[in-house]
């Protein structure tokens, strides 16, 4: 039996628990860092490579917190290193006497990295940073020593080698934190989430500013566990067993919230005199579906629970049908006029798809429990997209600073020209693959002026003083800890970067230290001014400026162009996951005008609605039978090609005069619908001009919103855009 004086104990065991959860992450992570740099070391000295700096730097360019990611990225960033290796032995041998050809070459390469990286904006992009770092490290000491440059280049692989494969080993051995573990996790919380709004939505209580936020949030998810998946499959066989059905399950969650945003927009437009009718009638069918969510929204789930979840949809869809159809029955008999019938049908149907596809995410989520399994057999992919102008943008930079750099260092002789033009094209890389590339550049900056200090005081007052490894392994352990606890969180990760890397390049002793005070002053400054030169340049076409947010704008208006004359072969995923991604990109570079990001979030929920109901009316129009009412020269045929096209027109521009050209296409297709006689009874499971009926509907309410960016004088969307701060 417990006694009151176990109440503390238990007290203090939960908040033992939290802690070990929480901070103390970040504590393990500290120490995992202290032991990778003190194995990292060892060797590099132990081997005595000629730049240990350069061991040590790469560690802390590979460490992140979770071991699958570590994996992940050092696999690629192997493959970069090895590609800038070649580039550039090739560009040695090609220019070893024409220094100005050279490094106009490294220029342009590392450009094209700097493009690459931010273009891609996952692993590939880390290789693509790898690519252009290497070539900066290898090919700027070759222009001091062409006959060396082929050693040379051999050392600094090695060097770049062992700070990868130490890096892998201790975070993949020592206290993991595994990227399954927060794979899974994330997973049971997003749920979690999902169900507690769906909840809301379906009874009524869900507020749009919320239903906004959450958009956003699962916008950004779906990217991020893209990218968990793939790092997870480096580090665990079970996740490698399920990578299908992971990818199935994320791609369905974009659809399930899709079907749901769609729902919710379709009711909260209901919401009036005219909808009460329809309203009443569907409740019950709401009540159903959210009893079958209610059990979930509190708490994270199993594979058990979405079984259980699973079989119960199973069992309660055909439940679910006879509710819709007693409320049509009811419609019908309190003489209900079309326009409220045709409300009730394509709302019954958005809720009956919605039904099915949470119970296909469900049976995914719950074959996830056996090693194989039917549904691991998955063709569809997560397809990113990027504006492939920002990219440019970002190269081109990158290119003419380094070239201004490169000019000055020929021009002026400067000893440390090559640290000069290094930094930059690092720095470069790095800011790169952020989604805030100024901000990341100005903690970068920060970080390294942080890191001067540091090495002037170790330098000349700690090092001299110093005999043997462990003496001197002790006087970098504070620094190390100090970067690696900023390293442990994002809002200060540039921080613990700028002060690490550079430390480590600038201030920790070689195999045959120098103590040159003119030397260590010389390489700093070179550094610092590098980074503030970087800083100024993003005020060249900087990234968080209205002209990329028109452009990413455009890019998510494109995606219904895209839903209207894509191959439908692999178009749900390809739509789904490309307008979150672009979503995702420019919401982040909007951080600080929450004006533009909402009025992009209006755009993604104008492009999710109608691009989807394009894309569902086009399968339905694959599938119809052979039989001459669903003839391709058929009136109502015709009409929705005819809609198609002026979808595309007012997407490519959004004006009043397009919205209203598209509004009387949908309207012509709908009444050729309806004047089309087909031997079917009038249900959307049974009837396919039913269903094409519902989907013409829903993307003609769409156009009518008033909340929509489509609607006049609702939001000049490229007009506010091109006003924002």
């Amino acid at each position: 039996m417990k006694t009151v004086a176990d109440a503390p104990v238990g007290a203090f065991r939960r908040a033992l628990g939290d802690w070990a959860l929480s901070e103390g992450l970040t504590w393990v992570f500290v120490f995992k860092a202290l032991l990778t740099a003190f194995v990292a070391l060892w060797l590099a000295y132990r081997l005595e490579l000629p730049q240990p700096s350069t061991v040590l730097a790469t560690v802390f360019i590979v460490m992140q917190r979770q071991s699958g990611e570590v994996l992940a990225k050092s696999f690629y960033r192997i493959v970069g290193t090895l590609l800038g290796l070649v580039v550039m032995v090739t560009l040695i041998a090609l220019f070893n006497q024409e220094r100005v050809l050279f490094l106009l070459c490294l220029a342009i390469w590392v450009g094209l990295c700097t493009a690459g990286a931010a273009r891609y904006r996952d692993f590939r992009g880390y290789a693509c940073v790898l690519a252009g770092y290497t070539a900066v490290m290898i090919g700027l000491p070759a222009t001091f020593d062409p006959d060396g440059a082929f050693m040379q280049a051999l050392w600094r692989v090695l060097e770049i080698t062992v700070g990868i494969l130490c890096t892998g080993l201790v975070m993949g051995l020592i206290l993991p934190q595994t990227s399954g573990a927060t794979l899974r996790s994330t997973l049971a919380t997003r749920f979690r989430d999902f169900a507690g709004v769906a909840c809301a939505g379906l009874a009524g209580e869900l507020e749009p500013q919320r239903m906004e936020e959450v958009s956003a949030r699962l916008a950004a998810q779906a990217v991020a566990l893209e990218n968990l998946r793939n790092a997870s499959a480096f580090e665990d066989p079970n996740i490698r067993l399920r990578s299908g059905r992971l990818a199935r399950l994320n791609n369905e969650f974009m659809v399930l919230s899709t079907r749901f945003h769609a729902l919710y927009q379709l009711l909260q437009r209901l919401q009036g005199e005219t909808g009460v009718r329809v309203l009443e009638a569907l409740q019950p069918c709401l009540a159903q579906v959210g009893s079958e969510l209610a059990p979930l929204a509190g708490r994270l789930y199993s594979d058990q629970d979405a079984a259980n979840l699973a079989l119960g949809l199973a069992t309660s869809k055909q439940a679910l049908m006879q509710r819709i159809r007693d409320g049509r029955q009811q419609l019908v008999e309190q003489q209900a006029d079309e326009a409220q019938l045709t409300d009730f049908n394509t709302a019954s149907e958005l809720l009956f798809r919605f039904a099915d596809d949470l119970h296909n995410y469900a049976q995914t989520q719950a074959s996830l429990a056996d090693q194989h399994h039917s549904r691991e057999k998955w063709k569809g992919n997560f397809t990113p997209r990027a504006n492939g102008l920002a990219a440019a943008v970002a190269g081109i930079r990158c290119a003419l600073l380094i070239l201004a750099l490169s000019a000055f260092w020929l021009a002026s002789s400067w000893p440390s020209g090559s640290t000069f033009v290094l930094t930059a094209g690092l720095v470069s890389a790095l800011s790169s693959t952020s989604s805030n590339p100024a901000r990341l550049s100005r903690q970068l900056l920060i970080g390294a002026s942080g890191s001067a200090v540091a090495g002037f005081v170790l330098q000349f007052w700690v090092f001299p003083w110093l005999d043997g490894f462990a003496l001197l392994y002790a006087s970098l352990v504070p620094v190390i800890a100090f970067g690696a606890f900023l390293l442990a969180r994002p809002q200060t990760l540039g921080y613990g970067v700028g002060l690490l890397i550079w430390f480590c390049m600038l201030a920790l002793p070689a195999n045959q230290t120098h103590y040159l005070p003119y030397r260590f002053f010389n390489e700093y400054l070179a550094v610092l001014s590098s980074m503030g030169l970087v800083v100024v340049s993003m005020l060249i076409l900087p990234p968080d400026r209205p002209w990329l947010w028109r452009r990413l704008e455009q890019d998510l208006r494109m995606r219904v162009v895209f839903a209207v004359s894509g191959k439908l072969k692999g178009l749900v995923d390809g739509f789904e996951s490309g307008t979150r991604d672009l979503l995702n990109q420019a919401y982040g570079l909007a951080a600080r005008h929450p004006d533009v990001q909402r009025q992009l979030l209006r755009w993604m929920f104008a492009v999710l609605e109608i691009g989807h109901a394009v894309i569902e009316l086009r399968q339905e129009q694959a599938a119809l039978p052979d039989e001459p009412c669903y003839a391709a020269d058929t009136p109502w045929q015709q009409g929705v090609r005819a809609m198609g096209r002026a979808l595309v027109r007012l997407f490519i521009q959004p004006d009043e005069a397009n919205r209203q050209r598209a509004l009387a296409a949908v309207e012509q297709a709908i009444q050729a619908v309806r004047d089309t006689p087909e031997p079917r009874p009038p249900q959307f499971d049974s009837s396919p001009l039913r269903r094409v009926l519902s989907y013409l509907h829903f993307i003609r309410s769409s156009l009518l919103d008033p909340r929509s960016p489509l609607a006049e004088g609702s939001a000049n969307a490229a007009g506010r855009l091109a006003n924002a701060p």
